[in-house]
């Protein structure tokens, strides 16, 4: 990639310190948010009053919850580009968490309203929030050999694995997988946890001597804590979870591959978002597992 150049859409709890490592590493960042406080502590940012004032940019990331609020961020775009095309080459990469199928559509509305010249990466990222400040995710990547190259040094800058999974909807599909097991395994211990705490063992001397073993995981190492400690302040709202296990089940049914555990699983973060519990970090899926207890234990 020669010009370090980039726009971006989405200063959340991730979107902001991924944004700000890109340009710590000497890149020329002008970027997008509904909120005009995101920008606060944000200097090396420059603001632009709507996403189509990126149109001239020759990258442009979105890190937005979902696609649908993508899309609908991008129209402005979309319809400044089918009045003038960008340059040839323009890409705009999705580095939210989105379904493989519907993010390869919206990879054909960019290329036709763009009249071709410009292409979609998906490319998630794991690490939370975490990662993101320090520079270290996890970034898996749907795109051309050429395109991934391109985009390399940009990644870099906000992960240390970058891998290039295969074409347009891989990257997304890799994410899929990732989340399958981090939310599995997140409720898996908090299970543990309750199983353990209704018994009269201690939490956290149970994940210490599990994190010794062969259940030692970086989701027992991370997560752990908070669910010994019932810390749910959000560093990730746990109903993104809930979207992120149906792209795993919608992918799998589209393959003919059975996924039993998914499917339990997002059955359990759908009782969670029904308790009112989606807005709290992903550790409060043991406060969801303690809550059925206490309902089954008064019927």
């Amino acid at each position: 990639m020669t010009s370090k150049r980039v726009g971006f859409v989405g200063l959340g709890l991730m979107g902001a310190p991924m944004a700000a490592n890109i340009a710590k590493a000497g890149w020329v960042v002008r970027a997008w948010n509904r909120s005009d406080s995101a920008f606060e502590g944000l200097a090396s940012i420059n603001r632009v009053g709507s996403v189509a004032g990126l149109r001239d940019e020759p990258t442009i990331v979105f890190m937005l919850p979902d696609l649908p609020l993508i899309e609908e961020a991008a129209t402005d775009l979309l319809d400044a580009w089918r009045s003038e095309p960008p340059k040839p080459g323009t890409v705009v990469v999705v580095m939210s968490s989105v379904s493989p199928t519907e993010v390869q559509r919206f990879g054909e509305r960019v290329h036709q309203a763009s009249g071709g010249n410009a292409v979609v990466v998906d490319a998630p990222v794991s690490g939370g929030t975490t990662g993101a400040e320090n520079g270290s995710l996890a970034i898996m990547a749907g795109a051309s050999e050429a395109d991934f190259e391109r985009l390399q040094p940009l990644f870099e800058t906000m992960g240390t694995t970058v891998r290039r999974m295969g074409l347009l909807g891989s990257g997304s599909l890799a994410k899929a997988c990732n989340q399958l097991i981090v939310g599995t395994t997140t409720a898996a211990l908090a299970e543990a946890a309750e199983l353990a705490e209704r018994s009269g063992m201690d939490v956290a001397a149970l994940y210490e001597v599990l994190a010794g073993g062969l259940a030692a995981s970086r989701v027992l190492e991370i997560v752990g804590p908070r669910l010994a400690a019932k810390d749910y302040t959000p560093t990730g709202p746990a109903k993104f979870m809930h979207k992120d296990l149906a792209f795993v089940v919608q992918s799998a049914e589209s393959v003919g591959s059975p996924v039993p555990i998914a499917s339990a699983a997002i059955q359990l973060y759908g009782e969670l978002k029904r308790q009112g519990l989606g807005d709290q970090d992903l550790a409060v899926v043991r406060q969801a597992i303690a809550n059925l207890a206490m309902s089954s234990a008064a019927n």
